[in-house]
């Protein structure tokens, strides 16, 4: 039986499309192609939706010196061999690549191995591995191409299921990321009795490095916040939340839409080619999110924005996101196997 292989990661906004289309294809066999680095282990190492899970050794080659790129090089040529005969050994009949450095060598494999590959670009601009292979890709994906032969993006079901109209802030919550985000926790500590004065409580991701940091600031201020590093509860954490505060990754960013949940974000400023940025504009300017730069956050501004809007922007975020994006991919990939 032909499989589907699915790579790339490092990181959870590459990791969570990967998530999201395998639901879908329950009745496939699946393999799982990552990397020993980043949080690929993490996400699929125990998976047994996958029939078989490899990690190969493999990190970026941007933003490297010479004698770091030559080793990651290195890296990637022994990846790809490795790759393509993980690709022979498992009948692989089409390769579903999502990006990320994890990604480059089985998705090259896949090219060099004349196995058809679909490409998923996260972001409004694409990854260098991505611009590198779209040429010879059977399909490119990408929520903000026009000419993309699927527009939605793939979120899981969950968030979906718990998508509900705002009206008030009752609860906000800073989502900076699992690694955090200065900026954010800051701005959070700054809100924070302004916040307990209007009765709104607080949930707050700040990063597994500044949790401990972060939540005793909190007591000192004298407020109760649920302060927390990593967590496998965001879809709950979302659909408590009237508002939130976020960086502007791909995957988080079409989740807080599909909830419903309005949403300023903050992107991350040292993303490749402004990325995050660009996300978080491809929403507001559709009215439908705010976005500010991290100097640009002023602690008075965000309340201004629990006004009247809420409603509109929540119901608009609703109508923004398909459900069926992590499906048209599932059905796409089944189509390659024939």
């Amino acid at each position: 039986m032909a499989s589907i292989v699915m790579t790339g990661g490092g990181t959870g906004g590459h990791l969570a499309i990967v998530k999201a289309v395998k639901e879908q294809l329950g009745d496939q066999r699946l393999v799982y192609i990552g990397s020993t680095g980043g949080q690929d282990r993490r996400w699929f190492a125990e998976d047994e939706d996958f029939s078989a899970r490899y990690f190969l050794e493999s990190r970026g080659v941007v933003n490297q010196g010479i004698l770091g790129k030559v080793h990651s090089v290195g890296l990637l040529l022994r990846g790809i061999a490795k790759a393509r005969k993980i690709l022979r050994r498992e009948e692989a009949g089409v390769v579903f690549s999502v990006g990320g450095y994890s990604a480059a060598p089985a998705a090259i494999a896949a090219v060099l191995s004349g196995i058809p590959l679909v490409i998923h670009e996260q972001n409004a601009v694409s990854g260098s591995l991505n611009r590198l292979l779209k040429p010879y890709a059977k399909a490119f994906i990408s929520s903000y191409d026009p000419e993309s032969p699927i527009h939605a993006y793939p979120v899981k079901s969950v968030f979906f299921q718990k998508a509900r109209v705002r009206h008030e802030v009752k609860r906000i919550l800073f989502l900076g990321g699992s690694q955090g985000a200065v900026a954010i926790n800051r701005l959070a500590l700054a809100l924070a009795p302004e916040l307990q004065k209007r009765g709104i409580a607080i949930s707050h991701q700040a990063g597994e490095r500044n949790v401990d940091e972060v939540r005793k600031a909190y007591e000192e201020l004298g407020i109760e916040a649920e302060v927390f590093g990593f967590s496998d509860r965001i879809p709950e954490l979302m659909a408590a939340a009237d508002f939130a505060v976020a960086r502007a990754g791909a995957s988080t960013l079409w989740e807080l839409a599909a909830n419903g949940l309005p949403t300023l974000f903050v992107p991350y400023p040292y993303a490749a080619g402004d990325h995050q940025y660009h996300n978080a504009r491809f929403l507001a300017e559709k009215g439908l999110a705010w976005v500010r730069r991290e100097d640009d956050l002023q602690p008075g501004e965000v309340l201004e924005l629990f006004g009247d809007d809420l409603e509109r922007v929540s119901r608009g975020l609703m109508e923004e996101v398909s459900p069926d994006g992590s499906a048209e991919i599932a059905t796409l990939l089944r189509s390659c196997l024939s």
